[in-house]
C-alpha cells in the first residue's frame, strides 16, 4: 500500500494536468480546484483503496467522477440568467506552435490554452460524453481505460466519443487559439475599449456583426443581463450605456485569458447589486467583426483571475 509520502509526490507530479481535466469538465475553476483537493483527500485517508493502483491513474478516476457529480448537481440546479464557463487568465501570450521536447508537458499547456469558445461548446455535451472526450483527446487515454475511468464498456465509449466529437464539430471552433484569431480578437477588443471609452456608437456598430450577442453571467449575485442581448444596434446601445455609467469608478486592464485577449475590470460599486469586479471577452469572426461579447460577474467564475490595483503609467484605460 502507497504510503502517504508515495501518494503526495504523485498528487504533486500531476496537479497541473488533473487540475486542467477538471477544470473541462466542470467548466469552473473553483470547482476544479475543490475536485482536485478532494481527491487528494481521498487518496491520504483510505490508503487501502489504492493497493496495487498506479496512484496517477487512480486520481484521474476518481477526479473524474468527482468532477462528473459536480456537473450533474450543477445541470440539475436552476442556474440565474446565462452560465458562461470561467475565465482562466494565463501569464503571457501562448505558443501553441513551439516545439516541446517533454510531450507530456506539451499536452498540459495546450490543455491550459483551450479556447473558451471550445468551453463553451461542451455544455452541450452531457456529463458521460464530455468525460470520454476530454479523456480521449486531452490525456490521450484509450477507450478500454476510460471505460474503466466510468465503470462501463468500450463499446459504449466509443459511441460516445463518436457522438461528442460529431456535436463539438457542429459548432465549428477550434480547441486551441490559432494565432491569427488571437490578433484578430485583441485588435476588435482593443477597438471596443476605445468606442466605449468615447462614446462612439457607430465605430462601436461598425465593429460588430449584424446578429451579434452579448451574454453575462452574474449568477444571481449582480445585476446582469438575465437573456442574451441580440443585435448590434441593442449590444452597442447596452455596452456604451453601461461603460458611461462605470466610467468614472472603474480601470480596466488587458490581460490573456483563456489564450486570447480579454478586459479584467475593477470597479467601485455604487450600489450592493453592482460587481466590484469583471472580465469582459469577445469572439470575432473571419473578417474582425465581433460575434459575441461575454461578461463574467459571478465571483466565482473569477478564481482564476488576479485583480489589483493598476498602478503603472500606461497600463490602465478608464471605461
Amino acid at each position: 500500500m502507497p504510503e502517504s509520502s508515495a501518494i503526495e509526490a504523485a498528487f504533486r507530479s500531476g496537479e497541473r494536468r488533473l487540475w486542467a481535466l477538471c477544470y473541462r469538465l466542470t467548466g469552473v475553476a473553483a470547482d476544479a480546484d475543490d475536485v482536485v483537493q478532494e481527491a487528494f483527500v481521498r487518496a491520504i485517508e483510505a490508503p487501502a483503496s489504492l493497493a496495487g493502483s498506479d496512484l496517477d491513474r487512480w486520481l484521474v478516476r476518481v477526479a473524474t467522477n468527482l468532477s462528473l457529480d459536480c456537473l450533474r448537481r450543477r445541470k440539475r440546479s436552476r442556474y440565474s440568467g446565462s452560465w458562461l464557463p470561467s475565465p482562466v487568465e494565463t501569464s503571457a501570450i501562448p505558443d501553441t506552435d513551439a516545439p516541446c521536447e517533454d510531450g507530456a508537458d506539451r499536452t498540459v499547456e495546450r490543455a491550459e490554452q483551450v479556447s473558451y469558445a471550445f468551453l463553451v461548446a461542451l455544455e452541450a455535451l452531457g456529463p458521460r460524453a464530455r468525460a470520454v472526450l476530454l479523456l480521449a483527446d486531452v490525456l490521450d487515454y484509450s477507450a478500454g481505460e476510460i471505460a474503466d475511468v466510468l465503470d462501463t464498456s468500450e463499446g459504449n465509449v466509443r459511441v460516445l466519443h463518436h457522438r461528442a466529437r460529431r456535436a463539438i464539430e457542429a459548432f465549428d471552433v477550434d480547441v486551441v487559439v490559432s494565432p491569427a484569431v488571437r490578433a484578430r480578437q485583441r485588435k476588435a477588443l482593443e477597438q471596443l475599449l476605445s468606442c466605449m471609452a468615447r462614446q462612439d456608437a457607430s465605430g462601436m456598430e461598425a465593429l460588430l456583426a449584424d446578429d451579434v450577442r452579448s451574454i453575462t453571467d452574474g449568477g444571481g449575485v449582480y445585476t446582469a443581463l438575465r437573456e442574451p442581448l441580440v443585435g448590434k444596434h441593442a449590444v452597442a446601445r447596452f455596452h456604451l450605456e453601461t461603460a458611461r455609467r462605470r466610467a468614472p469608478i472603474s480601470r480596466t486592464e488587458l490581460r490573456w485569458v483563456n489564450g486570447t485577449a480579454a478586459l479584467t475590470v475593477v470597479t467601485r460599486p455604487l450600489r450592493p447589486q453592482m460587481a466590484p469586479e469583471l472580465v469582459l471577452r469577445c469572439e470575432v469572426d473571419d473578417d474582425g467583426r465581433i460575434r459575441e461579447i461575454h461578461t463574467i460577474l459571478n465571483p466565482r467564475k473569477l478564481t482564476a483571475v488576479r485583480f489589483r490595483e493598476l498602478e503603472i503609467a500606461g497600463a490602465t484605460t478608464p471605461l
